[in-house]
């Protein structure tokens, strides 16, 4: 059981040239933030650039019989955050990652499961970011998050991660 004020332990990095391992990833990941066990979150995969989530929508309805707006922003910034933290993993680093900002836009009702979409704002978000690291040792990046039920966009989400710089301990 996770107590408060005591970090969870960090997820040991991919061999050299190795890829995480996406199902090992969530495992790790509900036990380090044991909320997303509750989430409805049934795998996740890298499609180019974008991490992409597949949800069930029965664990975040709300008293409408729709998607709960507290669910799908908590979604949202989670993706941002796995997104930034699978990103640094991938480019040997053990390094933290806040959300610094979060807005989203409710669009139309999420009325069955869905997918959530997670990439970055810009086309060279990753070079800027991978640029911050080298010189600072540290960075932010924006990222886009949007939801999908079937084929129509329910919510579009921005938010801009801080990647904080390594401690001692890393």
């Amino acid at each position: 059981m996770r107590k408060i004020g005591v970090p969870h332990p960090r997820l040991p990095l991919p061999a050299a040239g190795q890829k995480d391992d996406l199902a090992v990833f969530q495992h790790w990941l509900g036990e380090a933030i044991p909320m997303v066990n509750h989430l409805g979150l049934s795998d996740m995969a890298w499609q180019g650039d974008g991490l992409i989530w597949n949800l069930e929508l029965d664990p975040n309805l709300n008293d409408k019989g729709t998607g709960f707006g507290g669910s799908l922003t908590a979604q949202t910034t989670l993706i941002g955050w796995c997104w930034t933290t699978l990103w640094l993993r991938a480019h040997g680093r053990l390094q933290d990652v806040v959300v610094a900002t979060a807005s989203q836009r409710f669009l139309a009702p999420v009325t069955g499961d869905y997918r959530l979409e997670c990439l970055p704002k810009d086309a060279d978000g990753s070079e800027q970011l991978q640029e911050r690291l080298d010189i600072k040792g540290k960075g932010r990046i924006a990222l886009i998050q949007r939801l999908y039920a079937s084929d129509t966009l329910c919510l579009e989400a921005e938010s801009d991660y801080a990647v904080l710089p390594e401690s001692p301990a890393s």
